[in-house]
């Protein structure tokens, strides 16, 4: 078997290309150094803003607590300058009490985490069920999880084939393919797991780093690896993949230096929220606290804002 996946890597490194693992490095250390002037930062956090998932993942969760997401998700601050999120997220038993909250016209999307998630260990038809349920309850986008231990086994296929089945699943709802980064261990693995589920998604459809659930979640390392995957088959197919980087991306600060990344790496075109994401919630309060730092001169007390969900 160590010796059929072994094969397997070197078919699909020969195909996509290898990481240039100093070269990546060396490209993210220069994005924090790029200044950015008032109007263009304005611009960019409000962005941001309208980027975030609002997640709240924990066994607690009470239809209550949903619909204060949900609340915040629609209006972050008293300010109405500032835009709604771009969705919340939660478990697929939680996604009838968002819909209720949200009702049918929101501008905010349900996003539910479901394939077993964080691990993924369990049955597809039991994965493929928990999609179906989200979905029929008033999902808007469904995250899932790749089967980390197929992609490292060199079981490509069944990799590919199982998201495909998701995918199917998912009908018209839109599909994050979460690929748990600092389980693939390598930036070679994350291009090539990147490669795998592009290929069979849809355009619009999203790659994902994290489930925010493990020690290492969304780098700009590991989002430039992806972001590169995005480019490099955006360039040899003509179809555009979403990204989300999630997990660890908590200050404003943090956030603009991503979305320079994507702008120097994809351009103008996936600064929005149809094409680039941000799983993390503990950011919202952050930018917030910018924003009206820009527009009163001072920073305001942290307990005037609400407290931030589950950052995933």
């Amino acid at each position: 078997m160590a010796v059929q996946a072994q094969a397997g890597f070197r078919r699909l490194f020969n195909e996509i290309g290898p990481v240039d693992q100093v070269g990546i490095e060396e490209r993210v250390a220069k994005y924090g150094t790029r200044s950015i002037k008032k109007h263009a930062k304005l611009w960019g956090l409000k962005t941001a803003v309208t980027m975030v998932d609002l997640t709240t993942l924990e066994g607690k969760d009470t239809p209550g607590k949903v619909a204060a997401l949900c609340q915040k998700a629609r209006r972050p601050h008293d300010d109405p300058a500032i835009p709604p999120v771009a969705a919340v997220c939660v478990y697929p038993a939680m996604v009838k009490h968002a819909r209720r909250a949200l009702g049918g016209d929101s501008a905010v999307r349900i996003a539910s985490v479901a394939t077993a998630f964080p691990s993924g260990q369990a049955p597809l038809r039991t994965r493929l069920a928990e999609v179906k349920a989200a979905v029929a309850d008033g999902a808007d986008e469904i995250d899932m999880v790749i089967n980390r231990g197929a992609f490292l086994a060199g079981e490509f296929a069944r990799v590919q084939d199982e998201i495909v089945a998701v995918r199917d699943a998912c009908g018209a709802a839109t599909l994050k393919v979460i690929l748990e980064v600092s389980e693939l261990e390598t930036y070679d693995n994350i291009r090539g797991a990147s490669f795998l589920a592009m290929r069979v998604l849809r355009p619009g459809d999203f790659i994902k780093t994290s489930t925010g659930k493990t020690t290492l979640n969304a780098t700009l390392g590991n989002n430039q690896v992806m972001l590169e995957a995005i480019r490099d088959f955006y360039l040899e197919t003509g179809l555009a993949i979403a990204m989300k980087p999630a997990g660890g991306i908590r200050t404003a600060k943090q956030a603009l230096t991503f979305l320079v990344a994507v702008k120097e790496t994809l351009g103008d075109t996936w600064l929005n929220n149809t094409h680039y994401r941000f799983g993390a919630s503990a950011l919202l309060n952050d930018l917030v606290r910018q924003l009206e730092k820009e527009r009163t001169g001072a920073y305001q007390a942290p307990y005037y804002f609400s407290e931030a969900a589950e950052s995933y």
